[in-house]
This record gives structure tokens, sequence and C-alpha cells, in this order.
């Protein structure tokens, strides 16, 4: 397998493009806890009386979204699904007299809506006393087994590197039972992964952004970079939450809930530059998303579609070494969005876009990037315009060429 391009399963999870993140646990019913806090949280508060995923999941179908990530067990070490391998999980708590399961509610709302289903596991957390004991890594694998093999076909499973900083699993152990419990799965997380961490949880892509990479970020905990055995091609993901500071829900932050320009604008920098969005929201102690955050994601999936639904008609010819796009009239355009062949190990590098002025003139540089990868959403100031150019050392490669008005 040649692991400098994008495996199969790689390039469907770059389809994906948007997905929600949904922190929901023992914290949420615990105002003002924080990671690592060591503050004891009772399992006699976790009450969601109107715990609904399908309205989680049917908000994230309507924004246009394809995936969703649910916290299955934060650095708490509270389960969401009744284990067997630790008494603080939802099996002991007065939600549904002990019957309920959190991860199954999840996995059946994903279904029901054509969601791709992702499963968050914190590997390290404060509530055991044992983790550096030689049977944590068994306690680890008998949770995720858990996982995957009591709620069917997982798409992606998502590690959090935060807390596991200079601590030794038997990641060669770990990763090979997951993927012979579930082979199609994709895996995050700092250790032969399928995917990569952007380096910070602001939603922000670098400039350039490049797939094929020999070291990937560990935590927010540390700067030290995670060396891969060999050179491999990782897209990434971008994650952020919906509010300023909190991932699990707060009374106290909704005036922090993102604006629809704010959110555009970490599309441009995650999407825009080829790398996955997942937004964080906190369902609220009742189980459901709080309306504020659930009209916000609502307004900006609708923001997305209008602005990208409906690109300019028009027609695409190759001269020489740029590819060339005439509409068959004058149009104000403010974005081109570029898509390249991925199966290269030499990706493009640079381009650049020019447009020929209305009504005469010769072309003027608009725009000049790098990176193209799986998708480069190319923003300018608008340009009245009938005939763009895309000059590029491999026009070849260029599988999209597409142009939007303002």
């Amino acid at each position: 397998m040649n692991k400098l391009i994008p495996t199969e399963k790689q390039r469907a999870f770059m389809d994906w493009e948007l997905g929600v993140f949904f922190h929901f646990g023992i914290r949420t019913f615990y105002e003002g806890h924080q990671d690592w806090d060591m503050k004891e949280m009772s399992l006699s508060s976790f009450k969601p009386v109107k715990l609904d995923c399908a309205q989680w999941i049917g908000a994230a179908k309507d924004a246009g979204f394809k995936y969703a990530i649910l916290v299955c067990k934060h650095h708490d070490g509270f389960a969401n699904w009744p284990s067997k391998y630790t008494a603080y999980s939802v099996a002991n708590t007065p939600w549904e007299n002990g019957n309920g399961d959190v991860v199954q509610n999840f996995c059946d709302a994903c279904r029901q809506y054509g969601i791709k289903i992702g499963l968050y596991y914190s590997p390290a957390e404060f509530g055991s006393k044992d983790q550096e004991h030689k049977d944590y890594d068994e306690y680890f694998i008998n949770q995720v087994s858990e996982l995957l093999t009591g709620y069917g076909a997982i798409d992606y499973l998502w590690f959090d590197g935060c807390g596991s900083e200079g601590h030794e699993y038997d990641w060669g152990r770990i990763i090979a039972e997951i993927r012979r419990l579930q082979p199609n799965i994709l895996i995050f997380g700092p250790v032969d992964p399928d995917i990569r961490w952007i380096g910070n949880e602001s939603g922000y892509a670098h400039s350039p952004n490049r797939n094929i990479v020999d070291a990937t970020e560990f935590s927010v905990q540390t700067d030290d970079m995670q060396p891969l055995a060999e050179r491999r091609f990782l897209p990434a993901e971008c994650d952020f939450r919906m509010r300023l500071h909190n991932w699990f829900y707060s009374d106290t932050d909704e005036c922090t809930v993102k604006s629809v320009e704010e959110l555009m604008g970490i599309y441009y920098y995650s999407v825009g530059r080829g790398a996955n969005l997942l937004i964080n929201i906190g369902p609220d102690r009742r189980g459901l998303l709080p309306e504020a955050d659930r009209l916000r994601l609502l307004e900006f999936g609708a923001e997305i579609q209008r602005r990208f639904a409906s690109p300019l008609a028009g027609a695409q010819a190759r001269d020489h070494d740029c590819l060339v796009f005439t509409s068959s009239k004058p149009a104000l355009v403010s974005h081109v969005i570029l898509t390249e062949s991925l199966v290269h190990e030499d990706p493009v590098e640079a381009f650049t876009l020019r447009a020929y002025p209305y009504t005469y003139g010769a072309p003027i540089t608009i725009y000049e990037g790098r990176t193209i990868g799986h998708k480069a959403i190319c923003q300018f100031p608008p340009f009245l315009t009938q005939k763009i150019e895309l000059l590029v050392s491999k026009p070849e490669r260029i599988t999209g060429f597409t142009v939007y008005c303002t």
C-alpha cells in the first residue's frame, strides 16, 4: 500500500467535510468543573430527563453536516454506556433507573438520519487510580472493545491525547485489536492514525496545509510532535467550540455562541484549506441541544448553502499550462473552489488565479495560493469578469474549477 496517497476511507472522510462534536456526560451536570480539577461528581446528579439524540442529529442533518462524534468517556472516567469495567457509568445513575445507554441512543439517531458515527474515548482519566498500573491497558482495550462490539459498525474512533503526555500505552496491541474488531474504522489519535489533529482547538488550518507528514500534533498540553514511523498521507481535522470556552454545557456562556460571520471565517480556514471542520455543541441538562446553539448551527449551514449551492455557469478549457473558465455574460465573482487529484505523491504546491476585467484589459491577479488538496476555497473582493485563468504547474491534476458570484 502506498502510504503517500489517501486510502479509500480517507477520501471518504474528506468528502464528509462537516462534523458535529457532542460533549455530554456527568460533567454536564456540574457547573464550573474543568478538566483535571479532581472535583468529585456524584452519579446521583446524572438526570437528562428529556434526552433525545435524534434532536441533536436531526439538527446536524438539517444543517448539512455529514458526521457526528459523541464523547463516550471523557477524562473524568464516566462511561455514557453501561460498561462492565467501571461502576462509574450510566448503569449506576437515576436516569432510566440505570437502564439507559447514551451511546445506543446516539448510534440509533445517526443511523436514522444517515449520519456517519464517531465515538470519542479519552485514554487518560483522572478518576482512575490505576492508570500507571500494568493492567490499565487491559481496561482501556476492554472498554473500547465494548464500544466496537455492542453498537454495530462504527465509522470513526476519536482518541484525545490530552492527559496522556508521558504515559506509555501498549498502542501496538490497542490499535491492532481495534482494527481487528472493526477493519473499516477510521482512527483519530496520537499513534497510527488515519486522521491528524490540526494542532489547535480554534478551527484554523495552516497555509500551506500539506497532507503528507512525518509527525503529528499530540495535545494542547505539549508542543512536542509525535513522530510517525514513516511519511504518510494524513488528512487534517479542525475541532473547535460553538461557545468561547466550554466543551460541556454551561448556564453562563450562551452570550458567547459564535456568530454566523465568525463561523464562516472558520469554514474558510478549515474546509477552505482542505481540512474537515468539527464544531462542538454541549447538550444541556435536559439532554437536548440548547436552542441558541441549535439555531446557530442551522443558520451556519444555511449560509454555506447560500454561498456555494449555485456555481456560475460557464465553459472550461485548457490553454497550455493554464485552465480557463469563461461565462456567457459578465458576472461579479468573489470565490473560486479548486480540487485536485490526490493519487500523486507530489501534490500541487502553488497556483495563481487571474481574471480579465470587463470590458477589456490584460488579466489581473486576483488570488495566489499554495496547497489545494481536497478543496481550496479562494475568496477575493468581487470582480466583474467573463474569464478567469488558473495558472498551475500541473493543470492535468485539477479535478474541479468552480466559480461563484458574490
